[in-house]
């Protein structure tokens, strides 16, 4: 079972740290949702997870499939089965979609895929994604639309299936369509093989596509409330600002979160905060 185990990480960026021992385990199949206001640690969790250099890890651990994360080079996680569907892709002007994917596809494989195999694969995931026929040999990103770079994310995600992938405000910039579009590719991918899932999103309605086992919250860098998709339903309806009353935790803005995450079985309240500071 491949899982992801992180275990009290902390991680600073410019000199400030921004999360302040964070636990989290996803295991093989599982979809959890990462929630929380903006500017708690959200991307930079995902981030370090996958090895940007902006992003320096100064204690705790990172495992995948029992390997030590924290050890690997950023292509070294790729190929372990990480993927990270980025907030803003970038685009590389001069490197074709297509020549992009056969390479990166390559590096997983101990021979080359063949030309034929990889063309109906790829034409096959760009009508699964309802692209423009074209995408194959446009430059990568390059022109496109914020909904544009979105799908292309997902074209990439379900040629090179991931073990675990991240998608970090992946809705974002996507209209209804579209976004009903993506999420039946990546739930299509879930019934082809136990894909885990680390959803970033502001929006329940996502989250009613892709409905998560696991809602974590965070709060000033830290897991400060748990539960399951009911919680992510009530924070969409009520916002963040019921949970620093009932469970007397103060924004990052104003103090430090709890230590220890509540539990919310079902979305009630099983128990109140421990270790506040």
């Amino acid at each position: 079972m491949k899982t992801l185990k992180i275990e009290n990480l902390h991680v600073e960026v410019e000199g400030k740290e921004i999360l302040k021992g964070v636990n989290l385990t996803v295991n093989e199949g599982e979809v959890h949702a990462l929630m929380g206001p903006n500017g708690n640690g959200k991307s930079t969790l995902l981030a370090a997870i996958m090895g940007h250099p902006n992003y320096k890890v100064t204690e705790g651990s990172i495992e995948f499939d029992g390997q030590n994360v924290l050890e690997m080079t950023v292509d070294e996680r790729s190929r372990a089965g990480l993927f990270l569907a980025m907030q803003y892709p970038q685009e590389i002007p001069g490197v074709t979609n297509s020549d992009f994917m056969r390479a990166a596809m390559n590096v997983r494989r101990e021979s080359p895929i063949p030309l034929f195999t990889f063309i109906k694969s790829m034409e096959k995931t760009i009508r699964d994604l309802e692209m423009k026929e074209d995408l194959a040999h446009r430059f990568l990103n390059e022109g496109f639309s914020g909904g544009e770079k979105k799908r292309n994310e997902i074209v990439q995600m379900e040629l090179l299936k991931p073990d675990l992938a991240m998608l970090d405000e992946l809705d974002s910039g996507l209209d209804v369509d579209a976004l009903h579009i993506v999420a039946k590719a990546i739930n299509e991918m879930r019934k082809e093989y136990p894909l885990s899932l680390i959803v970033v999103s502001h929006y329940e309605r996502f989250y009613e596509l892709i409905e998560p086992q696991f809602v974590h919250v965070l709060v000033d860098g830290v897991i400060a409330v748990e539960g399951d998709a009911g919680l992510a339903r009530r924070i969409d309806e009520e916002g963040y600002d019921w949970i620093y009353k009932e469970y007397e935790i103060q924004p990052a803005s104003e103090a430090a979160a709890v230590r220890a995450p509540i539990r919310l079985d079902a979305c009630a309240v099983s128990q109140k905060a421990q270790g506040k500071r």
